[in-house]
């Protein structure tokens, strides 16, 4: 009888599959290090502009001298102490604005007695065109108040005595101290601090910085006008937002590296 021969099982044992290796993570393109230093140290890297010489200095202001010999500053007032209050009042305003507001109050309250007769309300109602005049009302009221009880109802003649009265800081004692008596100070408002700083001039972080560093380059005999002079620049030449190069005198002489000629 044939031998039956059953067919075998195939093995069961299980093949191990190989272990999967992770796939390896796709390089990213690492920036080179000194490369991007050399990059961050251009864009940083602003290029200060070359000083002005003493020369060029004078030269600027010859040139402001000659075409107008007589500057005058543009907030109207009767004397000292009108011309304190209108500084006061011009803080963050303009001179237009302020004038307007007050030949009126000034052709009855022209002394700190007459202002304090008029009364805070009173004077509310006057400048109440100008901004924040609510304030301001209140600071004419207190620096009158105070003028008369320490200072006999005069203005000061220090920049001290002028900052310590309500509303006065030092751009208002150099204003006063300038046009009331003749004193070489150098009132930085917004228009002298973009021309110093544009300029090349008297570059500073804060107005204290181009102040100090006006007085230091202008030569003495320009100190009386310098500072009209810069502020009418700023105000009608070296305009914040668009510079008139094309009619600007010191144009060749300017550091602005964005300037036209």
């Amino acid at each position: 009888m044939a031998k039956i021969i059953r067919p075998q099982r195939a093995s069961t044992a299980s093949v191990r599959s190989a272990p999967k290796k992770k796939a390896a993570k796709a390089a990213t393109p690492q920036p080179k290090r000194a490369a991007k230093k050399v990059a961050t140290k251009a864009a940083k890297k602003v290029a200060k502009p070359k000083p002005w010489t003493a020369e060029e200095v004078y030269e600027a202001f010859d040139r402001f001298r000659k075409a107008n010999p007589e500057p005058k500053g543009e907030l109207e007032h009767l004397n000292p102490y009108t011309l304190l209050v209108a500084v006061v009042l011009s803080a963050q305003a303009t001179d237009a604005g302020v004038n307007k507001a007050t030949r009126a109050l000034f052709a009855i309250a022209d002394t700190p007695e007459k202002m304090l007769a008029l009364g805070e309300d009173k004077v509310r109602d006057y400048i109440k065109t100008i901004g924040l005049y609510r304030n301001k009302a209140r600071n004419v009221i207190a620096l009158s108040e105070k003028l008369i009880a320490e200072f006999g109802g005069e203005v000061p003649r220090t920049r001290a005595e002028i900052e310590s009265l309500p509303g006065a800081g030092r751009k208002t004692a150099n204003v006063v101290l300038n046009m009331a008596f003749g004193e070489h100070t150098m009132a930085v408002d917004t228009h002298v601090f973009r021309v110093g700083n544009r300029t090349g001039l008297a570059p500073g972080k804060t107005p204290l910085e181009v102040e100090l560093g006006l007085e230091r380059v202008i030569p003495t005999e320009f100190m009386l006008h310098a500072h009209h002079w810069l502020i009418l620049h700023g105000r009608y030449t070296c305009l914040a937002r668009g510079p008139r190069c094309d009619v600007c005198l010191i144009n060749d002489l300017c550091r602005w590296p964005e300037k036209t000629v």
